[in-house]
């Protein structure tokens, strides 16, 4: 159980297309061309132009020749290769942004809840033994392990349906990030060459994530392990593999095994939120500046290094952000989700809700909105970059300013107080 207190900080083909099978790939062009010819107009109607077909032929032919270049088999790279097909669907997730961003609030809500918590405590006593030993030989501690799997699949209950070979191939052959899946593609090939699974089964998100973590098929390679010894490193079906798995990754980046991923704090009312995000400082620094635990009481003398990250601005939680917090956000580079690995993990460890629950009414902005915010902070004078739809590093530092120029709590935070005050009315109201 988790002591608040007392607890240390460290701690579209047709379906005979699809299915065209040749032991040489570069047979089935005129299959793929045909099948490709249909799913351009599938995503024609979406607006999102493929792919030529004639350029997906020789980016197949290209990724081939890379593969067996870096010890794929030519039998395997033929084979998997010749059944790939052009996905509409992954560019069209590829290119979709979100219509409305998520508070934070939801985005903690829909994650961190009753069911998944109570959930994770099964987990964690029914894997005990296995949590144990990742934990001993990665300092990786059980319920940080059980939090990624409840984030990433819901305890292994969802892996994604995509066929992954095909959407890193449609990924692979798109102009926009083209170099990066093409390696991830020669990646899953590799996976498949050294007999983790046949290309059928290998299945995952739009972007090619696997298995009970999803791993990408890079840091499947570099840090996948055969815990269960039986001569495969399985992510789908060995629960074993997947944790020691996650801990062998999360230890590659610096997980320090002594210390927890941060804390929920208290602030002072009079505290300057220009200090949220802007470097970190030590537990004394902190001390000094009157924040306190949950509880009121000062922080640990301990020798720790920590940002205030303040995600609903100041009228919701605040947190003390370790070094692995730091660690987490090499998972996922997203401070929402560093946030509900550490709460997720704190619940099931034993820990209550938060002290301070993010406003449930806290405005959901779309895009739109979000153009017209950075655009009237432009014109009067505070600089948020070309206006792009994203809250931003750079809008975020231009929200404060407006907001310390207009006596407004200074927390960088698109608030309904701020969004008033530069005439911006949400599209959700």
């Amino acid at each position: 159980m988790v002591n608040h207190q007392h607890q240390r900080h460290r701690m579209s083909f047709t379906p005979s297309q699809r299915r065209l099978r040749s032991s040489r790939y570069l047979a089935t062009l005129g299959a793929v061309t045909a099948g490709l010819l249909m799913a351009s107009a599938a995503v024609a109607e979406t607006a999102i132009v493929p792919v030529a077909p004639e350029n997906f032929d020789q980016c197949l032919r290209d990724i081939g020749k890379r593969a067996i270049s870096e010890g794929v088999s030519t039998e395997t790279a033929n084979r998997v290769l010749a059944d790939v097909e052009f996905l509409p669907r992954v560019i069209e997730l590829d290119r979709r942004q979100p219509e409305f961003t998520t508070t934070f609030a939801d985005y903690l809500g829909r994650r961190v809840n009753e069911t998944r918590i109570e959930k994770g405590r099964e987990m964690l006593e029914t894997h005990r033994d296995l949590l144990n030993r990742v934990t001993e030989e990665t300092g990786v501690p059980p319920a940080y392990l059980v939090a990624f799997w409840g984030l990433e699949t819901n305890y292994g209950s969802y892996f994604g349906k995509m066929p992954v070979p095909s959407a890193l191939a449609t990924l692979a052959c798109d102009q926009r990030r083209g170099a990066y899946f093409s390696g991830e593609l020669v990646s899953a090939l590799k996976i498949i060459d050294e007999g983790a699974i046949e290309p059928e089964r290998m299945e995952g998100s739009w972007a090619g994530a696997m298995g009970h973590v999803q791993f990408m098929p890079s840091v499947f390679l570099k840090h996948a392990t055969d815990a269960d010894n039986d001569g495969r490193r399985d992510l789908w079906g060995s629960i074993p593999d997947a944790m020691m798995s996650a801990g062998r990754f999360l230890q590659s980046m610096g997980w320090d095994p002594d210390y927890r991923w941060g804390r929920e704090v208290i602030l002072p009312e009079t505290f300057d939120y220009s200090l949220a995000g802007q470097g970190r400082r030590s537990l004394a620094q902190w001390n000094e500046l009157g924040v306190t635990d949950v509880y009121g009481q000062p922080l640990a003398d301990e020798p720790i290094q920590a940002s205030l990250v303040v995600p609903a601005g100041h009228q919701g939680p605040a947190f003390l952000a370790y070094d692995n917090f730091r660690v987490i956000m090499g998972w996922n580079r997203s401070e929402f989700y560093a946030i509900a690995v550490g709460h997720l993990a704190d619940r099931v460890a034993g820990a209550g809700g938060l002290a301070n629950p993010p406003p449930e009414d806290a405005p959901t902005l779309s895009r739109d909105d979000v153009l017209r915010l950075q655009t009237a902070l432009n014109e009067r004078g505070f600089e948020a970059g070309k206006p792009d739809g994203i809250i931003g590093p750079a809008t975020r530092s231009a929200i404060r300013r407006y907001q310390a120029s207009a006596g407004l709590i200074a927390d960088g935070f698109p608030g309904l107080e701020l969004l008033d005050s530069l005439g911006v009315t949400p599209s959700s109201s």
